[in-house]
């Protein structure tokens, strides 16, 4: 039972810490995408 809950504990970090990893490759992805469109329209319209 003990081993049970280890494991269980060890996949739950795991788990956390991909949706760290998306959440903040997820926020730097829309940023960037952000940007691109800011300067495109910024050339466009200059």
């Amino acid at each position: 039972m003990i081993l049970d809950e280890e494991e269980n504990n060890k996949k739950g970090t795991r788990l956390k810490l991909w949706l760290k990893r998306i959440g903040f490759v997820g926020f730097l992805f829309f940023l960037i995408k952000g940007l691109v469109w800011l300067a495109l329209a910024y050339f466009i319209v200059k």
